[in-house]
C-alpha cells in the first residue's frame, strides 16, 4: 500500500514516500532535497554525508540537491542558486504510472527576502519525485509566472553511493568508459542516450530529457579534506552524475520547461 507521511529528518520537516512494493524516498522540505532513496530490495542508492547540516543552516551535502537558477558560479547570483536553500511546499501525492509520488513547489513568494530581491522574477518550480521497485524518477517543471523574460540553468546534482570510487566506471558520456580514480569534475554536452554508472555492487542506468548535459564529479582526497561537511574518506564512497542544463535557457512570460531524470538500479 502506498504511504506518504510527514516526518522529521534531522531537524528538518520531510516527506517519506513509500511505494506498495517497499521502495522508499525521503525528501526534506528544505530544498525539496531527496536525502534517501531505497529500492524495494532495501538497498540505499544515495550518499549523504554524516557531517551534513540537517537543520536548514546550510545546503545539504549529498542526496539530490536541486540547482536553480544558476549552475555553480556561472552567473552573478549565489553559487548553485537559491532553490536548494529555500523551503518548498508539499503539493499533491499518491500513486501513478511510476509508483508512489509526491510533488514539491516553490514560487517567488516562498523565497527569503534576500533571495527574492536578488531574483526579481515571477516563477514556479514543481518537482515530482516517484519511486517503485528499483526506479527513481525526478521531474522538474519551471514556469515563468512573471511579466518579464528570465534565463536560468538547472541540474539535479545526484550523489550516488558506491562501494569504492576506484571501481566506478561511467559509460555514455564520452567515447569508451570513464574511470573515476581521484578528483574529477567535467561537463559532458549534448547527452543523447543512456548513461551507465557501474561499481562493484551494481549498475544504475540513467536517462534524461530536457536536461541536455551531464556532469560527473568527485572532489578527490585533497578537496574532500578541505570540506567541513565531509569526512576525509567520503570521496571514496560516492560519485555524482548530474542531469544538467548548463547553458542558460530563456523563458518568456508564461513559458515553461520540463526536465526529467530517470534512474533504474540493478544488482
Amino acid at each position: 500500500m502506498t504511504d506518504i507521511a510527514l516526518i522529521t529528518h534531522g531537524a528538518l520537516p520531510a516527506v517519506r514516500i513509500c511505494a506498495a512494493d517497499g521502495a522508499q524516498a525521503i525528501v526534506t522540505l528544505y530544498g525539496a532535497h531527496l536525502v534517501s532513496w531505497t529500492s524495494a530490495a532495501g538497498k540505499e542508492q544515495l550518499f549523504l554525508s554524516e557531517r551534513s547540516a540537517l537543520d536548514g543552516s546550510r545546503a545539504i551535502r549529498g542526496g539530490v540537491p536541486v540547482i536553480f537558477p544558476q549552475f555553480a558560479e556561472r552567473g552573478t547570483g549565489m553559487r548553485h542558486g537559491f532553490a536548494r536553500v529555500s523551503t518548498w511546499r508539499q503539493g499533491e501525492s499518491g500513486s501513478g504510472d511510476d509508483g508512489a509520488f509526491a510533488v514539491f513547489m516553490l514560487t517567488h513568494a516562498d523565497l527569503a527576502a534576500s533571495h527574492g530581491a536578488a531574483w526579481p522574477h515571477g516563477f514556479e518550480l514543481r518537482l515530482k519525485i516517484s519511486v517503485r521497485a528499483a526506479q527513481l524518477v525526478l521531474s522538474l517543471d519551471v514556469r515563468n509566472a512573471g511579466d518579464d523574460a528570465f534565463a536560468f540553468s538547472s541540474a539535479l546534482h545526484t550523489y550516488f553511493a558506491v562501494d569504492t570510487v576506484d571501481a566506478v566506471r561511467v559509460r555514455g558520456v564520452q567515447a569508451g568508459e570513464l574511470a573515476i580514480g581521484d578528483k574529477h569534475d567535467q561537463i559532458y554536452r549534448d547527452i543523447a542516450g543512456t548513461i551507465e554508472l557501474q561499481d562493484g555492487a551494481g549498475t544504475r542506468r540513467l536517462t534524461q530529457t530536457g536536461f541536455r548535459d551531464a556532469v560527473v564529479w568527485n572532489p578527490g582526497a585533497a578537496d574532500t579534506a578541505a570540506l567541513a561537511d565531509m569526512d576525509d574518506s567520503d570521496y571514496l564512497h560516492f560519485t555524482c552524475v548530474e542531469a544538467a542544463l548548463i547553458e542558460p535557457l530563456t523563458l518568456q512570460p508564461g513559458g515553461a520547461w520540463r526536465g526529467e531524470h530517470r534512474i533504474v538500479a540493478s544488482a
